[in-house]
């Protein structure tokens, strides 16, 4: 934090750009020297870290000359504090996230054994309870391995998962694209009962998507918008939903197939570095530039 204001101290910067690593803190010392260093600030919103700290940003958004959103959820919080508000997905490096191959998935996987997957830190891993009575009616009736990658899965082994044939790995950035490849199909629940759920931007359900791996989701928050006309996957509310669609995936290797196809395909024209970066690109060069204009330094 610090040595990035001095940066803005030695030299001349037409805007900053701040995140969570920087604003994710109960003072406003630091975002009001970057304002006054710079004239211009831009804060990116990609949770709600603002329910942490609400003091501090109903301070903070007013300050802001844009406010970036990830989903129409922070937007909505947003917007009545600021209305410079725009609103972009939270999107992934499509050029890192090579397609899954179907046909050595067969020979990788085990063949009968398809793997339901769930990748996640370890703090989210909570959110799997709410498949959970879902994925144990389902190992009554079908053959299938729960796969997490995770730092620690403590909290899941704690679960009542019945006769679930579950395994674990650990979380590795060399590995993550690899291991998000080898899933049949990509769980993420949430809580409808929990606040921050409903502000995540779905990062992990993007993910699947991007390989070409299908999804199974809690129909919370941007969820339900991502999985919309089911492109991609199934977003689900109870019990006997995620049953049907977990179903419907397992016993069909071709809508497993299709429904990958379109998810990627969704990925790349919504939720893409390459599709999304020219809006903020432009948006961004369209307040310096009206700056300029009315000429603040």
């Amino acid at each position: 934090r610090w040595w990035h204001w001095l940066r803005t101290r030695l030299q001349r910067f037409d805007l900053v750009l701040i995140d969570r690593e920087i604003f994710d803190n109960e003072t406003l010392d630091m975002e009001q020297r970057f304002r006054e260093s710079c004239g211009r600030l831009v804060l990116d919103l990609d949770d709600a870290v603002f329910l942490r700290y609400p003091q501090k940003f109903a301070r903070l958004v007013p300050l802001a000359d844009l406010v970036v959103c990830g989903n129409r959820y922070l937007e909505e919080w947003a917007r009545p504090l600021n209305s410079r508000v725009l609103r972009i997905p939270t999107c992934v490096e499509l050029s890192r996230y090579e397609l899954r191959s179907w046909s050595a998935a067969e020979v990788v996987l085990g063949g009968d054994r398809p793997v339901i997957g769930w990748m996640g830190t370890t703090v989210n891993l909570q959110y799997l309870s709410e498949a959970a009575p879902a994925l144990k009616l389902l190992a009554e009736e079908r053959r299938f391995e729960l796969r997490l990658v995770v730092p620690d899965a403590s909290a899941a082994r704690a679960m009542d998962l019945g006769r679930v044939h579950m395994t674990a790995r650990p979380w590795q950035a060399a590995t993550e694209i690899s291991d998000l490849q080898q899933f049949d199909i990509g769980l993420m629940p949430l809580s409808d009962r929990e606040q921050w759920a409903v502000y995540k931007c779905g990062l992990k359900l993007i993910q699947y998507l991007a390989v070409g791996v299908p999804g199974v989701a809690s129909a919370v928050g941007v969820n339900a918008e991502i999985l919309e006309g089911n492109r991609g996957g199934f977003a689900v509310r109870t019990c006997e939903e995620w049953l049907v669609a977990l179903r419907r995936l397992l016993d069909s290797r071709e809508l497993r197939q299709q429904q990958g196809l379109a998810g990627r395909r969704l990925v790349e024209q919504q939720y893409a570095v390459e599709a999304c970066y020219p809006r903020l690109r432009d948006a961004l060069l369209q307040l310096v530039s009206a700056n300029a204009r009315a000429g603040v330094p």
